[in-house]
């Protein structure tokens, strides 16, 4: 019997010292943006006009102008990666590090993009008339969960391997201590929202944010301050006067 191969795990120690192999991920990023919004966007679109038309024109209508804005959305936030977070990686990759622009920025605006495809999902299978063909609700909400899925890997690579990478990116070219220990306005917000309880998604609702952002920013307060618990980070923000003992419950 032919022995099976293990797959080469993926860290984000190994891209941050191959640091080629983080112009692969920006390459594929930025493929992948064009076939969401060349390809799978279209079908989907294409699927949604089928599966309406039984509906009346202002059913047909309202239903369109939330998906167009959904689109609006990820155009916005592709746009926004091209043109501002890529290059500043790509910049620090050929040795040039702006001081405009940090990576905890592309965080902060790195905005949950699939909310609205959970809400679509639900628009399609419980409030649309019945007259709609069931065989186009299903092709559509395959299209929909294709969608979706394809947007949570990429979610995942950026939150979980490129911001990281980048970060080590940023710290490499920085080799004097500035004060990098020194927790961020954002990273403050999030301790006080954990010390008063708030769980991740309810963070990450709050600031809108994704909840993968949540968790980098909650490994960056733990590295930062060296504390793991709740109870721990809790004393931290009351003996740093993040928070009042009377917020806490």
């Amino acid at each position: 019997m032919k022995a099976q191969t293990s797959q080469p795990v993926l860290n984000t120690a190994e891209f941050c010292i191959d640091t080629s192999r983080l112009q692969d991920i920006l390459t594929f990023l930025r493929k992948s943006h064009r076939y969401y919004m060349d390809v799978m966007v279209p079908n989907l679109a294409a699927s949604l006009e089928r599966l309406t038309k039984p509906c009346n024109e202002h059913q047909r209508q309202t239903l369109f102008k939330f998906f167009q804005d959904y689109k609006e959305e990820l155009i916005t936030h592709f746009s926004y990666e091209e043109n501002v977070a890529f290059p500043y990686i790509e910049a620090m990759l050929a040795g040039e590090r702006s001081c405009q622009y940090s990576i905890e920025e592309y965080e902060q605006n790195h905005s949950n993009i699939q909310e609205k495809l959970d809400d679509l999902k639900n628009l399609i299978t419980r409030s649309l008339p019945k007259e709609c063909s069931q065989e186009d609700a299903t092709q559509a909400l395959y299209n929909l969960y294709n969608l979706e899925m394809d947007l949570q890997k990429h979610t995942f690579i950026e939150d979980d391997v490129l911001i990281p990478a980048a970060m080590q990116l940023e710290k490499k070219m920085e080799p004097v201590a500035t004060g990098a220990d020194e927790l961020s306005a954002r990273e403050k917000e999030i301790l006080v929202c954990v010390a008063q309880g708030m769980l991740n998604k309810e963070i990450a609702d709050k600031f809108n944010l994704s909840i993968y952002t949540v968790i980098t920013h909650r490994k960056n307060i733990t590295r930062k301050t060296g504390v793991k618990t709740v109870a721990g980070l809790t004393v931290y923000a009351l003996l740093n006067n993040l928070i009042d003992m009377n917020t806490i419950e």
